[in-house]
């Protein structure tokens, strides 16, 4: 029961958490500079024409009515109309979200083996070599901004060994080959950007279980090296990297932006930038509702599992 009342509370933190992010988002949107109407009706609108664009898009009414207004349409899972294209929020996000959770997927599907793979060599050879070297590249990576990473990738892989296309351009057209060769840099870049920093936690865990007395008492009883680290080892040095886990879950739904305008890709986080650009309000509070739900989500997600996984963190 102690661990049900734990998981609800968190579950109410959660939601508690969405509810003043969309009060925030809503809040900084309305003393954004600029104006709507004056977008889309460009400088030689009158101010009659921008009045009674306002009236149409419903700019007119207070704050807090248009606040409550969208507050009961997100809950009801109607988004509202893009102001600029008329089309609706839903249908301009779709297409969009599709394309970065297929990126999310393979940059996630890269980042497991760069994250273990450099962890378990750091922890079987700690303070030898390959510890060291390992650590200086995971230091010069963790120094570097995302887009000068993808800069260098596309260096890499698009001037001096040409075999990926420099723009990650895709549409419904796109045959899976195409969507895997635009894909790969920009989900390489997240992979990388991330296992960077879950690979030197998952070493010292992994350090502090080797030297635990249950991982000695295996080895005394025979067991191999290897189903030492992979079967007991492994499993309980994954637990305290869950969080990260968790974060970088999160970043790759929200914190692909920069990443997706360095490849021009037509993803979640480029459109986010394109609605800023033309205050496309509707579009703006959907995507960051959106992220901040996966964010959200994500970390309740790995305090769940980390109570189930250790259950004297309720006591």
């Amino acid at each position: 029961m102690a661990i049900l009342r734990l998981m609800f509370w968190r579950i109410v933190m959660a939601a508690v958490t969405l509810l003043l992010v969309s009060l925030i988002i809503f809040m900084m949107l309305e003393v954004l500079p600029g104006d709507v109407a004056s977008r889309i009706l460009g400088r030689d609108a009158t101010e009659a024409t921008l009045a009674q664009l306002r009236v149409d898009l419903g700019l007119d009414q207070p704050a807090p009515l248009r606040y409550l207004g969208w507050l009961g349409g997100l809950l009801t899972g109607d988004l509202g109309q893009s102001l600029v294209s008329s089309r609706p929020v839903s249908e301009i996000l779709a297409p969009r979200i599709f394309n970065t959770v297929l990126l999310s997927v393979y940059a996630f599907l890269l980042y497991l083996p760069l994250t273990l793979v450099p962890a378990l060599i750091q922890a079987i050879r700690r303070d030898r070599g390959a510890d060291h070297i390992f650590s200086v590249i995971t230091l010069v990576l963790l120094s570097m901004p995302d887009f000068l990473l993808a800069t260098v990738l596309l260096l890499i892989f698009v001037i001096y060994v040409p075999v990926l296309p420099a723009i990650s351009l895709v549409d419904q057209s796109s045959s899976v080959i195409e969507y895997l060769r635009a894909m790969t840099l920009p989900a390489l870049t997240l992979a990388i950007v991330m296992s960077v920093y879950a690979v030197r936690m998952l070493r010292d865990n992994l350090i502090e279980v080797l030297d635990s007395d249950y991982v000695r008492m295996a080895e005394l009883k025979g067991l191999s090296p290897r189903r030492v680290l992979l079967r007991h080892a492994l499993p309980n040095a994954l637990v305290p990297t869950l969080n990260i886990t968790a974060l970088n879950l999160a970043y790759l739904i929200g914190g692909v932006v920069v990443v997706e305008k360095v490849f021009s890709y037509p993803g979640f986080g480029s459109l986010l930038v394109d609605s800023l650009q033309l205050r496309d309000l509707p579009v703006i509070e959907a995507t960051v509702m959106i992220a901040a739900l996966v964010y959200v989500s994500a970390n309740l997600l790995a305090d769940i599992a980390a109570i189930l996984l250790n259950p004297r963190i309720s006591a």
